[in-house]
């Protein structure tokens, strides 16, 4: 019978461009998406002329938004409200689970979603009408949690500065999500909120060992950058979670007790970690990415899985997607409990304050009575 990677590896092949022109991407294929109506596949008829390709190039189009906080209803989600300056992300992280949603744009869930991206320039003016609408009533809101919102177009379009700046003028509770150390351009507004109990930032360290992280994550900050950041952003009060995520079996989970004591003795105060989610396309990606990366691991990596998610290779019933269920998803999460308690992180996540929120004065026409 054949190998699931090996299975992958040849529905892939048509749409995966030659290692040197995708050198510094996550993804090993360009997947035509699950809503196009037909599939292309590149094949050798014999009259091609070999020539090297130049490397795939980031491109960024701006859309207009009608709205920029997105709201749900997921009842194991901490949050009821988000918002994603951009959509598609050049970090390029081959496991990010939002790598399907660039399907609905027409797009491969491969390398077009980091190298294909979309930025929202009306955001900060967009959310400034939202928060001043009439009978708004504050909750967290969540930045970054599809895309990363300190990915590097970031430095040029400052679409998460401008959406921080106005959140604080409001003094409006945020929860920030990202592996980049480019947070800390931002510690002028991220300070004064934390000191008002307005804002919480959540660091990704998927793993300790570099050649990993490139390979998984090519485009973001090194795993050494990500836990200075945690220091700089905790010594300058800002409360930081870490999260070691995704967990993937057999390939980074034995870093669970590791990166949890690098980054308290960093400055976290708060921990989680979720297991690796493989929607959609996503899953052939994956196996596509193993086979050329670590295919002695596969093997391994997908049979865990497979246990873990109830003999599927994806669960997206609510309650345990995030964890998965049976005797390797336990033990994942004991080691979690074990570690957090020893090394003294609290067994209670902070709550963020809603009671400063205030319309400035002057926007939208309206007063705050403060």
């Amino acid at each position: 019978m054949e190998s699931g990677c090996g299975w992958a590896a040849r529905r892939l092949a048509g749409s995966t461009p030659v290692a040197e022109s995708r050198r510094g991407r996550g993804a090993t294929a360009n997947p035509t998406g699950r809503f196009e109506a037909a599939a292309r596949e590149a094949f050798a008829d014999g009259w091609e002329i070999e020539e090297e390709l130049p490397p795939l190039r980031t491109e960024v189009t701006l859309e207009r938004a009608r709205s920029i906080i997105t709201r749900n209803d997921s009842p194991d989600i901490g949050f009821d409200r988000s918002i994603n300056p951009y959509r598609g992300c050049e970090h390029g992280c081959v496991y990010c689970f939002a790598r399907p949603n660039h399907a609905y744009a027409g797009l491969s869930p491969g390398l077009d979603f980091e190298t294909k991206l979309f930025a929202k320039p009306d955001a900060a003016a967009l959310l400034e009408r939202e928060l001043s609408a009439r009978g708004y009533a504050p909750r967290t809101i969540a930045l970054g949690t599809a895309t990363d919102p300190y990915q590097p177009i970031e430095r040029r379009y400052r679409l998460t500065r401008g959406i921080l700046e106005v959140l604080a003028r409001f003094r409006h509770p945020v929860g920030l999500v990202t592996k980049s150390d480019l947070v800390l351009r931002d510690l002028d507004i991220l300070a004064p909120m934390a000191a008002q109990g307005l804002v919480k930032v959540a660091l990704s360290v998927t793993t300790l060992d570099p050649d990993l992280a490139r390979r998984m994550e090519p485009r973001a900050p090194r795993p050494e950058k990500r836990l200075a950041a945690i220091r700089t952003l905790a010594a300058a009060g800002v409360p930081v979670m870490v999260l070691v995520a995704p967990l993937i079996p057999g390939l980074n989970d034995h870093e669970i007790e590791a990166v949890l004591a690098r980054a308290r003795e960093a400055g976290a105060s708060e921990a989680g970690g979720v297991l690796l989610r493989l929607p959609h396309e996503l899953a052939d990606l994956m196996r596509d990415w193993f086979s050329e990366h670590y295919p002695d691991r596969a093997g391994r990596t997908f049979a865990l899985l497979s246990e873990a998610r109830g003999g599927k290779v994806y669960d997206a019933t609510y309650g345990r997607r995030f964890t998965g269920t049976g005797p390797y998803a336990d033990l994942l999460d004991q080691r979690m409990r074990v570690a957090m308690s020893r090394l003294g992180y609290p067994a209670e996540r902070m709550r963020l304050r809603t009671d400063l929120f205030a319309v400035p004065v002057g926007v939208g026409g309206q007063y705050s009575l403060f």
